[in-house]
């Protein structure tokens, strides 16, 4: 069984950064790979980024080249740094892997 746990959602501005955190815990491995995921109000639930246990990243066209996944084997955990961000960023964010979500972040851009 797999936990995630995500933090550091938040308000900001537009053009502003924030970086999310997924620390996973129980039957989870540093070959697995982990997805974020987010879903804007009254949207569905889209794929955003993927980092695959060799440590290579894909990324979603409406994030490509703003945000960067990354991961740290050691504390188990998945990052997700956001930049020039736009309003139509906000969301709530979610952390995913082996069929388990966690319960999501939310991120809201605004002045």
């Amino acid at each position: 069984q797999v936990q995630l746990v995500e933090s550091g959602g938040g308000l900001v501005q537009p053009g502003g950064s924030l970086r999310l955190s997924c620390v996973a815990s129980g039957s989870i491995f540093s070959d697995d790979s982990m997805h974020w995921y987010r879903q804007a109000p009254g949207k569905q639930r889209e794929w955003i980024a993927l980092i695959s246990g060799d440590g290579s990243t894909t990324y979603a066209r409406s994030v490509k080249g703003r945000f960067t996944i990354s991961r740290d084997n050691a504390k188990n955990t998945v990052y997700l740094q956001m930049n020039s961000l736009k309003p139509e960023d906000t969301a709530v964010y979610y952390c995913y892997a082996r069929t388990t979500w966690g319960q999501g972040a939310l991120v809201t851009v605004s002045s």
